[in-house]
């Protein structure tokens, strides 16, 4: 087979254009999906704007009334009692979300319900649809409670109550949502007023509860006082402790002590008059032992002074006597005999002093040792004293502890009480709910853009969802990797005319594109292209038929012999195509006829013969099956150079491996969007099975505007196609 260069260049302008690889392939696999389901996307987008227009007209309109609060640190009393003095006053989150809990409990909306007798409101509940509920023939149902009411009323209320706060801020915003403007304000202010009366009584609550838990323990921790004081006299008294009082008077442990010990102070008083008597002591024996002692005490002397005085002017006298006069003289025998008597006055004095020393330091030494005796024994009693006292001590820490722990609760008990007497209110109501003037649902424009949004979600979707259900081919690119075998061409669809008349035309789209299908098969075997061609599909009606002629005349316009054979007996379809009659053909052959001559008949075209499929038969798998078939394709092709055999279809008929077995090589024909995938696998499968050479596959009815990542296809470039053609060339060109 020989092809021209102009019928090779048209070839080529057959293979599809790359795909445009700038774009990710998911943006570009979604933009396939939205062209080609658009109008899925489009109807599912008119119709929830549609329902959301409807919905939103059909709304009952709903006021909004809204009241700001102030919320403080929770604070027991105006004045700061006990621990509150150092407590922090940084914002406690764990606190205002117990506040906002709060202003949300069941109990606080039952509050708000009953101060308004919602409960007996039919008109309540009917605004709420739950009239028929709660109510018959205007009255409530006799088999409901009061109190069922009003925790239904509540739960209505919480449904339909919000409470925001602005982060980093002490205020909180409750609104309230109804289709009564008024009532939506009288339940807004009345929720602020029931919050603020509950916070205080859960405030006084809860100091009466510690009131009264405070008075118990008062009680109890008196009659341990009681008790405790018993038991220290007891022990006293049976131990023979005796203490004095002494004030409050820092123990040596750090603690204090009302009472001291008489033994102590016994102890003290002889402690320090040991120290003086050994003062004493050592005062006189140094005034006994040092040098000079006796010199110093005459000379403190009185009568030894004046004696020393009276011996100093009788010497005095006698020295001047002696100046003149001899020591016979009689005056100076008088004045030596007074010198004599006044020294020995007062050797005698100085004796005297002498032994007053003596008898001092001796005084002061008996006394101290009779001192040390009694502290030593003190000491001892003492020591006894510190033994009997361990369990004294014990009774009276039980007592002083006992005695703190009660003044420490009568403290907190009168702290309670001037708490409770004072207290202030945390909460404030900043901005008192108004009645609001517009309604604040529904809102048009943003119900319509939520329609809107809703309706791409939702068209999205569905088309994404359509595209997963659908299992067909829909472009080129997917034929290799879900069969595993080449694709040899695409043909396109042909809208508005019968594909024999697009056939006949040789510039068509459909005519160009068994061109390039044909140039393709050129390249399949060492020798061009097959001479025994077998076309076969996954089921009926995907082009197979109509691809077995246009190969067959393209074999015959290059110059061959070519003969088409149509194998499907069950539904021969290649006599419509040539308008001959099917009185006679294949089947005829294959069952013993052997006027071959008979069977083949002329086309209007050079070099193309055709056989058609015959009578149809009992068993067509009987015939196909027979060594006839093999004979009959040899007879064939020692007159023709191609035999092109139109196959029956795979699925659910063991005709087409017959076929393909004898066949050179087959063409799998697949229908774009049209062939699942699975089933085009299978049989694939099939085909190699029966030792069938898939030569690859043909994809028929291709619509380039719904390839699945926007390839372009053009065909027919440089000719003038008619009106199709020139749009085609046009948007390719821009």
């Amino acid at each position: 087979m020989n092809l021209d260069f102009a019928t090779a260049s048209r070839a080529a302008s057959l293979e599809p254009l790359k795909p445009n690889r700038g774009a990710p392939p998911i943006i570009g696999n979604l933009i396939s999906v939205a062209r080609r389901r658009r109008w899925v996307i489009i109807g599912s987008i008119v119709g929830c704007l549609a329902l959301g227009l409807v919905a939103t007209l059909f709304m009952t309109p709903k006021y909004q009334a809204s009241a700001m609060l102030e919320i403080q640190r929770e604070n027991t009393s105006m004045v700061s009692v006990g621990t509150d003095r150092d407590r922090s006053q940084a914002v406690d989150q764990e606190f205002y979300q117990t506040q906002y809990g709060l202003l949300k409990s069941q109990n606080l909306a039952e509050r708000v319900a009953l101060t308004l007798r919602l409960q007996d409101s039919q008109q309540f509940f009917a605004m709420f649809g739950q009239e028929k509920t709660w109510f018959e023939n205007g009255r409530p149902k006799p088999n409901t409670t009061r109190e069922q009411r009003i925790r239904a009323a509540g739960s209505v209320l919480l449904n339909n109550f919000e409470v925001d706060s602005p982060r980093l801020s002490r205020l909180a915003e409750i609104s309230f949502t109804s289709p009564d403007a008024a009532l939506s304000q009288k339940v807004v202010n009345t929720w602020a007023n029931s919050f603020i009366q509950m916070s205080l009584e859960r405030r006084f609550e809860a100091t009466s509860y510690a009131r009264r838990f405070l008075e118990q323990r008062l009680a109890q921790t008196r009659a341990r006082i009681d008790e405790a004081d018993r038991r220290v006299v007891d022990y006293a008294s049976k131990a023979g402790i005796i203490n004095l009082p002494a004030g409050q008077v820092a123990t040596a442990q750090g603690g204090v002590t009302s009472e001291r010990p008489i033994i102590a102070d016994d102890l003290a008083a002889l402690n320090r008059a040991l120290s003086e008597a050994i003062a004493d002591r050592v005062r006189a024996g140094s005034r006994l032992g040092a040098s000079g002692g006796q010199a110093a005490e005459a000379l403190d002397n009185t009568a030894i002074a004046n004696l020393r005085d009276q011996r100093a002017r009788l010497a005095a006298e006698y020295a001047r006597l002696m100046v003149q006069f001899e020591p016979g003289y009689p005056p100076a025998r008088a004045l030596q005999s007074q010198i004599a008597q006044l020294d020995r006055s007062i050797t005698r004095e100085e004796s005297r002093v002498t032994g007053s020393l003596q008898e001092t330091y001796t005084a002061s030494l008996q006394r101290e040792r009779i001192l040390r005796e009694r502290v030593d024994q003190l000491k001892s009693e003492l020591l006894n004293y510190r033994r009997r006292t361990i369990q004294y001590d014990i009774f009276q820490r039980d007592a002083d502890t006992n005695r703190q722990l009660y003044e420490a609760l009568l403290q907190r008990y009168k702290e309670i009480g001037v708490a409770g007497g004072v207290g202030a209110n945390n909460i404030s109501v900043v901005d008192e709910a108004q009645i609001p003037l517009q309604p604040s649902s529904p809102i048009l424009p943003l119900n319509l853009a939520l329609s809107l949004l809703a309706g791409l979600l939702l068209g999205v979707g569905a088309a994404w969802a359509l595209e997963e259900l659908d299992q067909g081919i829909k472009d080129p690119s997917d034929v290799e990797g879900a069969l595993e075998v080449p694709l040899l061409g695409t043909i396109p669809k042909v809208a508005g005319e019968e594909p024999s008349t697009a056939l006949a035309d040789r510039k068509s789209v459909m005519n160009e594109a068994y061109v390039s299908l044909l140039t393709a098969l050129s390249f399949t075997t060492d020798h061009g292209v097959p001479r025994v061609i077998g076309f076969t599909s996954t089921r009926p009606a995907e082009g197979k038929s109509t691809s077995a002629y246009a190969i067959a005349r393209s074999l015959a316009r290059s110059g061959a012999r070519a003969i088409l054979v149509d194998t499907d007996m069950r539904s021969p379809s290649v006599h419509h195509l040539v308008g001959v009659e099917n009185s006679r053909g294949l089947s005829n052959y294959l069952s013993g006829d052997n006027d071959l001559a008979a069977f083949v008949r002329n086309t209007d075209h050079d070099g193309l013969h055709i056989m058609s499929a015959g009578p149809q038969p009992p068993s067509a798998p009987e015939l196909l099956g027979s060594e006839r078939l093999r004979k009959l394709l040899s007879e064939l092709l020692a007159t023709h150079d191609h035999v092109v055999l139109d196959m029956p279809p795979l699925m659910g008929l063991a005709d087409a491996p017959l076929v393909g077995s004898v066949a050179e090589g087959v063409v799998f024909v697949v229908e774009a969007n049209g062939t699942q995938k699975n089933m085009a696998r299978h049989a694939i499968s099939r085909l190699r099975s029966a030792n069938s050479a898939v030569l690859g596959v043909a994809l028929t009815k291709f619509d380039s505007k719904r390839a699945q990542y926007g390839y372009g296809y053009e065909y027919g470039y440089g000719y003038g196609y008619g009106d199709t053609a020139a749009r085609e060339r046009r948007r390719v060109l821009g």
